[in-house]
């Protein structure tokens, strides 16, 4: 079992890459990079995780998606062709709906 040593967010432009097929990848933009370490201290890595909680070696990771790489693109050259358009707040289905409070 490894342990999270470390958080830190990921800027934007990282993306996670996953071959869903020979033929089919799927790139989801990274959130954060957790630094993991083996429960007896010897080894450290470093891993992206990406939007949707996936990360290379989780154990719940979507069935049938192998990790291919992680990759950069400047925000302004935009997301990678097979990337995973990101959800507007109405497209959303889980998680609790927030309402604004308004002074009395």
């Amino acid at each position: 079992m490894k342990r999270i040593v470390e958080i830190v967010p990921a800027r934007p432009g990282w993306y996670a890459r996953w071959r869903l097929s020979p033929e089919d990848t799927r790139s989801y933009a990274v959130s954060l990079w957790a630094l993991l370490e083996d429960a007896d201290g010897t080894g450290r890595e470093v891993v992206g995780v990406d939007c949707i909680g996936q990360w290379p070696g989780a154990d719940d990771n979507e069935a049938g998606g192998e990790f291919v790489r992680y990759l950069f693109q400047t925000p302004d050259s935009g997301s990678p062709e097979d990337a995973e358009p990101l959800r507007t707040e109405q497209q959303r289905t889980t998680g609790p709906r927030l309402q604004p409070v308004t002074a009395p």
